[in-house]
């Protein structure tokens, strides 16, 4: 009789299953969770194990004097990346000086280092908090999902939620069915601008969520949606930044 199946198909068959069935826990969440959550030392060391993304905010945090509080005290950090850094320095920090007669910025340290410490801060909050300690969001629905406001280190109001993404099944550009809040979990930190008006803020997806150092928790930002200092429309940092050089 002829064989419908062949002995390595049927083998690549079953490892395909396994494969899969190993990924699917953590791939629920975007962007990876597929390295190792827990990390066996301090939020700062674990910044300097991964300097493509974080050797520039381990200099600022070091020219902010925050060092110590990054090695020991516990917090939950939504983490700008460096591209974010560089971004805004060499698109938009730097020709605003210029235009304004004032010296550019050649170094991470041409900044005051309160000026960093103070946007640093504003990244950070007290606790230790995973994605799944965080309520759900949807701006569309916000009497529903609203999140949960947090202050952070800096004092600034900021929303954190959870969006809860839909399975959309397309056939071309037609949806053909959708699961609403059935997708991927994505962490989201919104800037609250006006605290009397709570509703209308800036929000920034996270890219990477539930990192575990000893002391705290790390949320990567998506640096290519991220804002340094997180408020976009005013650019307070930039304002700062200018002041400090007059």
């Amino acid at each position: 009789m002829k064989r419908l199946f062949k002995p390595q198909y049927i083998a690549l068959f079953f490892f395909g299953i396994l494969f899969l069935s190993a990924c699917s826990k953590d791939d629920y969440y975007e962007d990876g969770g597929l390295a190792k959550a827990e990390f066996d030392g301090s939020i700062i060391q674990y910044l300097e194990t991964k300097p493509v993304l974080f050797d520039t905010i381990v200099e600022i945090i070091k020219l902010a004097g925050l060092e110590k509080d990054f090695q020991e005290k516990e917090f939950t950090f939504f983490a700008p990346a460096d591209p974010d850094i560089k971004g805004l320095v060499r698109n938009q920090l730097n020709p605003t000086l210029f235009s304004n007669g004032l010296d550019t910025i050649k170094t991470l340290a041409d900044v005051d280092g309160e000026i960093w410490r103070k946007y640093l801060l504003r990244h950070m909050f007290n606790g230790k908090n995973k994605l799944a300690d965080y309520p759900q969001i949807d701006v569309d629905l916000l009497s529903t999902y609203p999140g949960q406001n947090y202050i952070s280190l800096e004092g600034s109001v900021c929303n954190i939620g959870v969006v809860f993404n839909d399975i959309v099944q397309m056939n071309g550009s037609t949806v053909v069915s959708r699961l609403k809040y059935k997708g991927y979990r994505q962490l989201q930190l919104s800037y609250i601008q006006n605290e009397s008006n709570p509703t209308a803020f800036l929000s920034y997806p996270v890219s990477t969520s539930d990192i575990q150092p000893k002391n705290g928790v790390i949320h990567v930002l998506d640096y290519t949606k991220a804002y340094f200092g997180l408020d976009i429309l005013s650019m307070d940092f930039i304002s700062d930044v200018v002041q400090s050089k007059r």
